[in-house]
């Protein structure tokens, strides 16, 4: 059998509602229940899913990452996270793929997250330093990528 043979397929797809118990699980796995004393997770909690994209390989579900709607000042806009990937699955490039789908699904909506700097600037993400939410965050991790300079006060759409 050759190497190729071995290889399985990984797909980026929508996430479905038969995917929630697997998204959850990759998500408490990788952040565990501290999460929810998270600003971030504050912030998902009152937001309307607005996309979910999953990751799968040979049917299983191996990584996932959502976006929100929300509103910056009175801006409408999309939150990305969390992104998870199976600890089995890391160092392959799957995290990317799984944000490019965001970036891809937001088309000219502007997209926030609270993230690194170094990983997301990849993706055209920058400081948003006139952004606001409400709870503690550090903000040089308040990052944005779209038209303009976002400002105001994060709150769900």
């Amino acid at each position: 059998m050759t190497d190729a043979a071995l290889q399985t397929t990984v797909r980026i797809d929508a996430e479905t509602p038969a995917d929630a118990a697997s998204v959850e699980a990759l998500v408490m796995a990788a952040f565990g229940p501290g999460r929810y004393a998270k600003t971030a997770e504050r912030i998902r909690e009152q937001a309307g899913v607005a996309a979910g994209f999953v990751a799968r390989e040979d049917g299983r579900v191996i990584g996932a990452v959502r976006l929100w709607t929300i509103l910056v000042g009175d801006r409408p806009a999309l939150f990305l996270g969390p992104i998870t990937v199976s600890a089995d699955s890391r160092k392959g490039g799957l995290g990317a793929d799984l944000v490019q789908a965001c970036i891809d699904h937001a088309g000219l909506t502007g997209v926030l997250l609270v993230g690194d700097a170094p990983y997301f600037g990849r993706f055209g993400f920058r400081h948003a330093s006139d952004v606001r939410l409400q709870g503690p965050v550090d903000p040089r991790r308040v990052l944005w990528l779209g038209e303009g300079e976002p400002s105001g006060i994060v709150r769900p759409a």
